[in-house]
């Protein structure tokens, strides 16, 4: 019979051994920034001199989320990684049942204000390194499913929750979040908090530009735009008044297989007109003859005070498919925060939070410490070609050495280098 089990024992060793070597290096860049002591500085301190402090709580959440957990239970795998804990000088890792209690508090009280404070400091401090002092923010709504007793059912007809995400193009960085219950529509507060993500700007950088989809076509947030000076492209609403327009133009231009065409357009609360920009697409086929495709199906619309060409406007504006909606992808999947862990909204509201922090740190991560060759790599990738890197920690005369493969030294050694210029920048 051919052998289908390979010739190798199992033997175990006494040696202290970690399977996330490279993760160390995401965990001393964090230490570089200075997180863990802005941390402790900045949220609620534990209500007793027994009590964890919040960097106890927040750095491990942040390794579990870059290793690639999704659940509170998965603080198991740093909990049991002596190597990694170590090498990063961490002494106690909360329990998950321990965790998600410190999150409810939280949420409760000032941990979601305080830990924005945190996300802002250190997205500020990456902000003023870069020549650009103009910035776009695009913002979207994105849906969360979660089966908790708690969640509404959103306008998708599902239970869950529907959080507000600002990302700056530019960078990828998320300026500004809002957790939201799920049946919270999408077009709710939206000018609060496109003035918040604006308020969160350091000193000398601004937003200049925005994009948003339909959601956003209020004109509380053109007249604003307009106040601001901030040039925007904003997805319309195909109201009745929009299809009193377009059914006006009679000026179309081909565009690919579609033909484009503009007017100017107000709303009855605009301070001034701006240009609509139109989409029009051939009519769709149908299989029975008599159905009639419905006329403001074949639209899309543009609302904007940009002054460009159509075609150039168009093409900015479709940007935001990779600059916000995939950025989200990257946030839900990558970072899991496609479910929430919690079955309260104030200790989810938390965990989406420090999410969020985990992907700015990736962001920061790939542009500060990681090689040029890595950066444009999500962190499926980096978990697999950096994180994953398996390392003997040996302890001797006082002194602790990471051992690991000759393969990665190279890299381990280029991105410690940049960890220290992190430190001393």
């Amino acid at each position: 019979m051919t052998q289908r089990v390979l010739p190798f024992k199992l033997e175990c060793t006494n040696d202290t051994i970690t399977a996330h070597a490279g993760l160390v290096m995401f965990g001393e860049f964090i230490h570089a920034l200075g997180l863990p002591d802005l941390i402790n500085r900045e949220l609620p301190k534990p209500g007793s001199p027994r009590g964890y402090k919040p960097a106890r709580f927040i750095e491990p959440l942040l390794l579990m989320l870059h290793g690639g957990g999704r659940s509170l239970e998965d603080l198991r795998q740093i909990k049991n990684d002596s190597g990694l804990k170590d090498l990063l000088g961490i002494e106690v890792v909360p329990s998950p049942d321990a965790t998600g209690d410190w999150l409810r508090r939280m949420g409760r009280g000032r941990g979601l204000e305080r830990l924005e404070k945190v996300n802002k400091t250190f997205v500020s401090r990456v902000l003023n390194l870069e020549i650009e002092s103009d910035f776009t923010l695009d913002i979207d709504a994105t849906q969360i499913v979660a089966e908790k007793h708690e969640a509404f059912i959103t306008y998708k007809g599902e239970r869950g929750y529907m959080p507000m995400v600002g990302h700056l193009a530019e960078n990828g960085l998320v300026i500004g979040d809002d957790f939201r219950e799920g049946n919270v529509a999408p077009a709710a507060r939206n000018l609060e908090f496109i003035n918040h993500c604006y308020n969160l700007m350091p000193k000398g950088k601004e937003i200049t530009a925005l994009r948003a989809d339909s959601a956003t076509y209020q004109a509380s947030v053109f007249n604003w735009c307009e106040k601001k000076g901030v040039k925007f492209a904003i997805g319309g609403k195909l109201d009745k008044a929009t299809m009193s327009a377009i059914n006006q133009m009679n000026q179309w231009e081909a565009y690919g297989d579609r033909q484009i065409a503009e007017t100017v357009h107000s709303m009855e609360k605009t301070d001034k007109a701006f240009r609509l920009i139109v989409i029009k697409r051939p009519v769709q086929q149908t299989i029975v003859p008599d159905d009639q495709e419905p006329e403001d199906a074949r639209y899309t619309v543009i609302a904007t005070n940009r002054t460009e060409s159509i075609k150039e406007i168009i093409k900015w504006y479709n940007k935001r498919g990779d600059t916000s909606e995939n950025r989200i992808k990257d946030l839900k999947i990558g970072f899991g925060m496609e479910r929430m862990p919690c079955g309260t909204f104030e200790a989810n509201s938390m965990f989406f939070r420090i999410g969020v922090t985990a992907y700015n740190l990736f962001v920061l991560f790939k542009l500060l410490a990681l090689p040029s060759s890595m950066k444009k790599r999500q962190v499926q990738t980096i978990r697999w070609v950096l994180y994953q890197t398996a390392g003997k920690i040996v302890k001797h005369g006082g002194a602790i050495s990471l051992k690991i493969s000759r393969v990665v030294h190279s890299l381990f050694s280029e991105i410690r280098a940049r960890n220290y210029e992190v430190m001393v920048m």
